[in-house]
């Protein structure tokens, strides 16, 4: 039993020696104190920017905090007592006197895998190269500094003084001078600061581009950047200059004043008079007809040209100068209005001939597979896009920008395609319009109209990209329904009236004279003004509707029609129409309300068959309005965009916008309050109806919120 006992003792006293650490000697146990990790050079920050090693030191706006990730080896560890570590960080640099100075600050004690920070001394001198290295402590063994191998010593520059205010400069646009450079032409401005120690500028001009950065080659150097005004309004440039350690500089204000977008450089509005052999230029030179050339065309509606000119297709089918229309060297478009008779082959615009070819061509592109485009060619590069439409107008816009080395493409106001890089030849020959210079001689002659045949030595911006296209709509009605005689209620300006039917009848401004007080009139009840102005229709529901005697608009062209209309609450139980305009087997257009989706409804049907397709688009809003007072809702048909769209109070969304490629021309009466249904004429209107405005041509979203009132907008261009 003792021996026993005795064995078990010495295996308990063992155990007991090896878990408090007694060892035989030679044998390593975690008892064995193990030096902490080397801090590693990426776990060490000032101001929590990585460590700089390298030739260049980490420049800062402020030298407050050096932190560092401070380790111990895991097998260091006694069972349930892991080691606490202090860091040591020593600082050190050499003062005006040439005197090496050093400080030393020592965190307290942390758990292994921590974070250690320190402020640096207060008497750290600024525009000093400060190195700093970092080790661990135990309290029994110091580990290796940081900047031991392969680490090494950390080093940053504190810089207490903001650079100065850089100065603006530019040769195209001098500062607080009226009326220099213009719209859409390109400007260097020039940034620069006396500081040696800037590395960027911040700048942003009034409208845009905000917060870019311009980078001198060199710190402390000059950085140019070109710009363009895209319109004629004071042009401020704000600029703000960047140190090395980020410091920002107080901000330099510079304005300028940008003259008016300059004319054409080159310009033929083709609407010289029947016989002419020659196209007289408004500026640059004139262009000589060949035999193929007939003047005294068509023109655009909605346009200020009065004529344009036709070109046949055949090899006498064009105007030619005997000079370039614009040099291309630069930036440079160019523009017409057209209208192809055909779109089965290639056809140019405009174009200019080089010395072999053609420097560029603007045109019409058919492949022998896909559809057509409309192009805009330089050399090999062709942006294509859009979708000619035999006998519909178009306007076409091809644009190079020489800052960019880019070519665009604008078809009514709208860029199609993508944009391609391109290098334009110089421009050495003769401007073509009708044709264009191959290898293999005048080739791909235009068939159809050509009018306002234009070429720019600028950029040609936005607002006029959107503007030169632009077809002024054309007021064909409004009806304010003030009075009604013999059951015609008549047009503001004396156009045709509305027949009024049974059950349809003018609701006039009431007369709210009386008391509604039981001791004073026990009769009097308050009555309802009309939707706007002096009256409004009011439609049963049964039969009650207006109508003219034939269409009021062009379905298959642009228009636009305004109205206000109003459907009590209560009323509001199945559909009805507000208006719509008949075809033979349907109608060209209805506009509805539809209680199942409380939506009010444009449904045009894709083509004049009963049960054809249907585009429908939709404006979520009450029957009554928001107000209660009336809904005031706009149709537009864009035929150049191939676009319809509802606007509702003013507004309108992708859920009331459609595509609508192929408009069709419905010839049936005008209805206001009905449309056709399966069982022939119903969904009939009830409630009120008010300020039908018709338009040629689509308004433009500006104009929208002028329909809806008694008098007549004013589309000012």
């Amino acid at each position: 039993m003792r021996g026993r006992w005795g064995r078990r003792r010495l295996l308990l006293g063992s155990c007991l020696a090896a878990v408090m650490g007694v060892a035989a000697p030679g044998t390593a146990y975690a008892v064995d104190n193990l030096p902490p990790k080397q801090p590693l050079v990426g776990d060490l920050q000032n101001n929590f920017k990585p460590c700089a090693t390298g030739a260049e030191p980490l420049y800062v706006t402020r030298p407050e905090v050096l932190t560092a990730v401070l380790s111990d080896p895991a097998e260091d560890d006694r069972l349930g007592y892991p080691d606490r570590l202090t860091g040591e960080f020593e600082l050190w640099w050499t003062d005006a006197a040439g005197i090496e100075q050093r400080r030393s600050l020592t965190t307290s004690s942390q758990y292994s895998g921590q974070l250690h920070r320190v402020s640096t001394p207060a008497d750290i001198p600024a525009d000093t190269v400060i190195s700093w290295h970092v080790r661990a402590d135990d309290g029994t063994t110091k580990g290796a500094w940081s900047s031991e191998a392969p680490g090494a010593a950390c080093r940053f520059v504190w810089d207490d003084d903001p650079p100065a205010a850089p100065t603006v400069s530019s040769p195209e646009y001098p500062k607080d001078t009226f009326r220099v450079g213009g719209v859409g032409v390109y400007g260097s401005f020039t940034m620069d600061s006396a500081s040696p120690d800037v590395v960027a500028y911040r700048y942003s001009f009034s409208g845009g581009p905000y917060g870019a950065t311009a980078r001198p080659s060199e710190p402390g150097g000059a950085a140019t950047i070109r710009f363009v005004p895209l319109n004629m309004g004071p042009q401020t440039l704000t600029v703000e200059a960047r140190d090395r350690s980020g410091w920002l500089s107080a901000t330099t204000n510079y304005t300028f004043y940008p003259n008016p977008p300059s004319a054409p450089v080159s310009r033929w509005t083709l609407a010289d008079a029947t016989g002419s052999t020659t196209a007289v230029a408004e500026t640059g030179k004139p262009a000589q007809a060949g035999k193929g050339v007939t003047f005294g065309g068509p023109a655009p509606s909605g346009t200020p040209l009065t004529a344009t000119a036709t070109l046949d297709g055949s090899s006498h089918a064009y105007l030619t100068t005997d000079t370039p229309a614009v040099d291309t060297g630069g930036t440079f478009a160019v523009g017409a209005w057209v209208r192809p008779a055909e779109t089965g082959r290639p056809m140019t615009v405009a174009g200019q001939d080089a010395t072999a070819g053609a420097v560029y061509a603007l045109g019409l592109d058919a492949p022998e597979t896909g559809a057509p485009a409309w192009s805009f060619s330089i050399g090999d590069a062709t942006v294509r896009g859009g979708a000619p439409e035999t006998g519909e107008w178009a306007y076409l816009l091809g644009l190079y920008d020489a800052e960019t080395g880019r070519a665009r493409l604008y078809v009514n106001g709208h860029e199609v395609g993508s944009a391609v890089e391109a290098t334009p030849a110089a421009a050495s020959g003769a401007f073509q319009i009708g044709r264009i210079l191959t290898e293999h001689g005048y080739k791909h002659r235009w068939n159809g109209d050509i009018g306002d045949v234009r070429a720019y030595d600028r950029l040609v911006v936005p607002d006029e990209v959107t503007e030169l296209p632009h077809r002024k709509g054309w007021q064909l009605g409004h009806w304010s329904f003030s009075t009604a005689t013999d059951g015609l209620t008549p047009e503001n300006n004396g156009g045709a009236p509305l027949r009024l039917s049974a059950g349809a009848s003018i609701f006039p401004v009431p007369d709210n004279s009386c008391v509604p007080e039981p001791d004073i009139d026990p009769d009097c009840r308050w009555k309802p003004y009309p939707l706007a102005g002096d009256g409004n229709l009011a439609l049963d529901g049964e039969s009650g509707h207006a109508a003219l005697d034939g269409p009021l608009v062009d379905t298959g062209d642009s228009f636009t029609i305004g109205v206000v209309a109003r459907i009590q609450e209560a009323d509001a139980t199945r559909p009805m129409t507000v208006l719509s305009q008949a075809g033979e087997h349907t109608d060209g257009f209805r506009l509805r309300y539809e209680p199942s989706t409380y939506a009010w409804q444009l449904v045009v049907p894709e083509r004049d068959e009963a049960g054809a397709p249907e585009k429908v688009v939709a404006q979520i809003a009450g029957p009554a309005g928001d107000s209660g007072n009336g809904i005031r809702l706009v149709i537009v048909y864009d035929d150049a965009t191939d676009t319809i769209r509802l606007y509702a109070d003013g507004n309108t969304n992708a859920q009331a916008t459609a595509h609508l490629p192929n408009g069709w021309q419905s010839t049936g009466p005008f209805q206001v309050g009905r449309g056709h249904t399966a069982d022939g004429w119903g969904e009939y209107f009830k409630g009120d109806i008010d300020e039908i405005h018709a338009f040629s041509g689509a308004l433009r979203e500006r104009d929208i919120p002028q329909l809806g009132h008694e008098s007549d907008p004013c589309l000012c261009y």
